[in-house]
């Protein structure tokens, strides 16, 4: 690389360092407006009433965190619907979860965060997550590791599945037949395989927790791009490995996903394959 070239790239890292820290701002400031909603358990009676608390959420940290982020960014593209799928146009994009985990918000369970990922030409450059009840931040930037508060993130060292903890989410609603069913097969596999299996949503903290070490392996079917972009970078910045459940690449129009320790990757490929 010329010298002209390495002064545009440490120039384009800074620029993207500093970016991660005022995102990491905005989320947190965001997170504290779901904090102050979470508490009493929130009643529903039919679809509609879980879909105007659900949306209550999400807007409250929106109201917040979308002016912010494209002060940031103004050139940049906007997804928040955490169900969306597939590539993005070209270009960048804030992909936004504000409640992940907002059934769990409503339910006054604590697994749910506020996260933030710019993706730019449909690859991960920098993300948070943040977790507003124990205050903990993720953050990842691309080729300069993951942290949670600042401190250095490592994924597992685990060989052998049969010792290792693994998780996975369920199908969302409305999923078809065909997946659901792949959801329920793949665990029956891991249950014979696996020391312990975690079965949760949200997704995006599994993979926090495979990113932090404390889990060593995460799969799904399906996802979105919300769900999975965020923990995809953490986890890589990490150390792990990350592929669909065949090892083949992982990209957002996968049908699958798998996040690993490197020692047991393998190992739940083929179990995952059978």
């Amino acid at each position: 690389m010329s010298p002209t070239l390495r002064t545009a790239a440490a120039s384009d890292s800074a620029v993207d360092a500093d970016l991660l820290a005022r995102t990491a701002i905005a989320v947190r400031t965001a997170g504290a407006a779901l904090r102050e909603r979470f508490g009493e358990v929130v009643r529903y009676r039919t679809r509609e009433d879980l879909m105007r608390a659900l949306a209550a959420n999400d807007d409250a940290v929106l109201d917040i965190l979308r002016p912010r982020l494209m002060e940031l960014r103004p050139e940049a593209g906007w997804v928040e619907d955490e169900l969306d799928g597939g590539a993005l146009p070209p270009g960048e994009w804030w992909v936004v979860d504000p409640a992940e985990g907002n059934i769990n918000h409503l339910r006054a369970l604590p697994d749910w965060a506020v996260t933030a990922t710019l993706v730019r030409e449909n690859q991960p450059v920098l993300t948070v997550v943040h977790l507003p009840l124990t205050g903990e931040t993720y953050t990842a930037l691309t080729g300069a590791g993951a942290h949670r508060d600042g401190t250095s993130l490592h994924v597992s060292q685990a060989t052998d599945l049969a010792l290792s903890i693994v998780a996975t989410s369920q199908a969302r609603p409305d999923e078809a037949e065909k997946v659901v069913r792949r959801v329920g097969s793949s665990i029956t596999a891991m249950l014979f395989d696996a020391l312990a299996v975690r079965t949760a949503v949200p997704a995006t903290l599994h993979l926090m927790n495979v990113a932090a070490g404390r889990i060593d392996a995460f799969w799904q079917f399906a996802g979105a791009r919300a769900d999975l972009l965020p923990g995809a970078l953490v986890v890589t910045e990490a150390g792990g490995r990350i592929s669909d459940a065949q090892g083949r690449p992982w990209t957002p129009q996968s049908e699958s996903f798998l996040a690993t320790a490197p020692g047991i990757h393998t190992e739940a490929v083929t179990t995952l394959s059978r």
